[in-house]
């Protein structure tokens, strides 16, 4: 640190400088003014990150679980289908778990196929969901909880960690983009 601008001052610099800061006349006074007006427009026109993030959180959260009751149905009712429907929008992109991709056209056809009867039945649900919501924009990040039941009483659990870009079109909220990622089994202690 340069000394030789305190000297003189005998200790009291910061003294002089919030003297300096108070004078009217100040360049330095000037720019603090500005900065700080500034920062009290920044805060009040921009709400906190704590206050209303994301306005449409609960209706996200909700066409969410609404959606994934539909996915657990077999055979799949007409009900299920339009919820499907209203959930994709028509030009979704889609990744699966595998990594291939699909679209909403092959996402219909498939809730066409009869479902096989030796296959286990499977519910599937969300936890730790967050949103994050930019205007008519929303991210929906979530684990999907899969439990499979033979039916002899032997269940199982699989976990995928899913992101869903959503866009509010015509009023209503739907899926743009999703991308859905298997999270390994963890390792039984040994």
């Amino acid at each position: 640190m340069n000394t030789d601008r305190l000297r003189g001052f005998r200790g009291t610099w910061p003294k002089v400088f919030c003297l300096k800061l108070l004078t009217p006349d100040s360049k330095l006074a000037f720019h603090m003014r500005r900065l700080i007006i500034i920062a009290l427009l920044t805060l009040a026109v921009f709400p906190t990150a704590a206050q209303n993030k994301a306005p449409a959180e609960a209706e996200l959260k909700q066409l969410l679980a609404d959606f994934l009751a539909a996915a657990s149905h077999s055979p799949v009712t007409a009900a299920d289908k339009q919820m499907f429907d209203r959930f994709f929008a028509s030009d979704v992109l889609y990744t699966r778990s595998a990594g291939a991709t699909t679209t909403k056209a092959e996402i219909m056809r498939s809730l066409d196929e009869p479902p096989d009867p030796k296959a286990p039945a499977a519910t599937f649900t969300a936890e730790d969901v967050t949103v994050h919501q930019y205007g008519d924009i929303a991210i929906v990040a979530f684990k999907l909880v899969q439990k499979v039941s033979d039916g002899a009483g032997n269940e199982s659990r699989n976990e995928f960690r899913n992101t869903g870009t959503f866009q509010k079109r015509k009023g209503k909220w739907q899926a743009i983009a999703w991308q859905a990622t298997k999270v390994p089994p963890k390792e039984q202690p040994k």
